[in-house]
């Protein structure tokens, strides 16, 4: 110890160390209150992820082409107006063109995630069912959805730019149509029954080779049983207005068909039949009612008529008509140079149709083998009798040609000649142009005469007629009513002797008197000879005393 430590205390003076105190230990710890908050927080947010995890439905990815009325964490996904979810991001899609808005679905509508699942946006719109989505001008865009029926399910959809024309959940049955042209025709057109709307269009397209366009038409389950496999398909545009070779026709469907067009189909038969098409059925469409109706036409003839004329008003689909009844249509109207004639001529196709005369002519003018040698035979002997084309004017008042087939007796000698699978038919100028013949020769005619010569003998005629008349008025006419005065004066002398007591009259009587004496005195001398011939000679015999 150093001296800085100061003075050592011997260990006997310190005071003895304290005992320890007493401690109360509890039986159990416990903690304090301030822990539950934290701990029931806890439990509450566990208790609502598991209650997350288990109600959340699929989320899904839809790209739309434009992202107009979609908010995150606003635009709800409705199916017959119930929620079943909500958009939560909209952003841009990788290539830049499209928008895609990732949904999280209710766990109800798990069904939606189908590979064949339709969204689409609802907004205010007029289409050709009507007017739809009015109620998102106040509630805002939406997105509909139309759950599919696939097996596989998906996660990436691709939304429509429009609803589907059929609703979602409709029950019916779909066909197919095939046609020369859409028309009027849209998705959502109404398909017709006897006039009653019975179901709509569903998707149009053009042909994959181009020929034609194909249609889906969806038929509502009440009105099924009417489509049979013999059904015929027409368009029924909104006004069927026609100025042809026929007149003027009007025809239409409904008041909404006026706007929208449509489709009407009828039985073969006008009766339903005995049970249903299956669904995708093919049929065809035609362009009108009368065509869809009209019996199979077979295998057409093409035909080629040459004209000299002027082919204004005849117009392809113009009519070939035998004797009111119509053997085809024209296909098309050309012009073409004769070399050996030197002149232009005009060649118009048209398609023969020969089952439309009846299955007897049909069989008449086909072969056995298919092939056109049997055609050519009876159509050439038909020509020898003198068929020939004819051009007609089918109506005043549209001015509108077509083709009439008829026998003309005295009509050149032709024969029918074919030129690869055509056969090229004779024909005959038009009652018109012979009628502008004969009026372009009687004006020729008209053209000799000297009407100048005739007018100035006419002139003269007319002066001296004048100069006779004035004669006739100054000398002759006073020396004829001298003459009618003496013609007046005779005419009174004698009727003085005619009358019944002058002595001209009681002479007559006398006359007459003595004249029929004498011819009965003359009858009775002939009585005598005729009896007497003898007295001739003899002389008439004495009667005995």
């Amino acid at each position: 110890m150093s001296e800085q430590d100061g003075p050592a205390v011997p260990p006997a003076t310190l005071p003895p160390p304290a005992p320890p105190p007493d401690v109360d230990r509890p039986s159990r710890w416990l903690p304090s209150l301030v822990w539950l908050i934290p701990i029931l927080a806890a439990v509450i947010g566990t208790v609502q992820v598991v209650n997350w995890l288990v109600d959340k439905g699929p989320t899904i990815a839809v790209s739309f082409a434009t992202g107009e009325g979609l908010e995150a964490g606003k635009t709800k996904v409705k199916y017959k107006d119930v929620d079943i979810g909500q958009v939560v991001t909209v952003k841009l899609g990788p290539d830049g063109n499209r928008v895609v808005a990732t949904i999280e679905m209710a766990k109800e509508a798990a069904r939606f995630a189908a590979a064949d699942t339709c969204f689409w946006v609802v907004r205010p719109q007029i289409g050709a069912s009507g007017v739809s989505g009015l109620n998102t001008l106040l509630s805002g865009a939406y997105i509909g959805a139309a759950p599919g029926t696939a097996a596989q399910t998906a996660s990436a959809f691709t939304g429509l730019e429009a609803p589907p024309a059929v609703p979602p959940g409709l029950k019916g049955r779909e066909y197919r149509l095939h046609g020369d042209s859409l028309g009027s025709l849209a998705p959502g057109s109404p398909v017709y029954y006897r006039r009653v709307r019975v179901g709509q269009v569903a998707s149009a397209e053009l042909n994959r080779e181009g020929q034609g366009v194909d249609l889906s038409v969806f038929v509502e389950e009440p009105y099924v049983a009417f489509v049979g496999t013999n059904a015929r398909w027409w368009h029924a545009s909104g006004v069927d207005v026609r100025l042809d070779a026929g007149g003027f026709k009007l025809n239409t469907q409904s008041l909404a068909a006026l706007v929208t067009g449509g489709v009407a189909f009828e039985s073969e038969n006008g009766r339903k039949p005995a049970a249903p098409a299956p669904a995708g059925t093919v049929f065809g469409l035609a362009a009108d009612r009368a065509a869809a109706l009209r019996p199979p036409d077979g295998p057409a003839i093409a035909t080629v008529l040459y004209f000299d004329q002027s082919l204004r008003g005849l117009a392809p689909g113009a009519a070939v008509d035998f004797r009111g009844i119509v053997l085809g249509e024209v296909r098309s109207v050309g012009v073409e140079f004769d070399r050996v004639r030197r002149a232009i001529r005009m060649p118009v196709t048209v398609d023969l149709y020969p089952e439309r005369l009846g299955p007897s002519f049909a069989a008449s003018v086909g072969s056995a083998d298919g092939s056109a040698a049997g055609s050519n035979a009876v159509l050439a002997q038909m020509v020898a009798r003198g068929l020939r084309g004819q051009l007609r004017t089918g109506s005043l008042l549209t001015n509108q040609l077509y083709i009439a087939l008829d026998f003309f007796p005295n009509a050149p000698r032709a024969q029918l000649a074919a030129r690869g699978d055509e056969i090229l038919l004779p024909t005959v100028p038009g009652s018109l142009d012979e009628l502008q013949s004969q009026l372009s020769s009687i004006a020729s005619k008209l053209d000799k005469v000297p009407f100048d010569d005739i007018g100035k003998n006419l002139n003269k005629t007319l002066v001296e007629a004048n100069r006779l008349v004035a004669r006739l008025d100054q000398q002759l006419l006073p020396e004829m009513k001298d003459t009618l005065a003496s013609a007046r004066k005779t005419f009174a002398s004698a009727e003085a002797l005619l009358q019944q007591d002058s002595p001209l009259q009681s002479d007559l009587r006398q006359a007459m008197q003595d004249v029929s004496r004498t011819m009965e005195s003359l009858n009775q001398l002939a009585d005598y000879l005729e009896r007497h011939p003898e007295s001739l000679i003899r002389g008439k015999a004495k009667e005995n005393k």
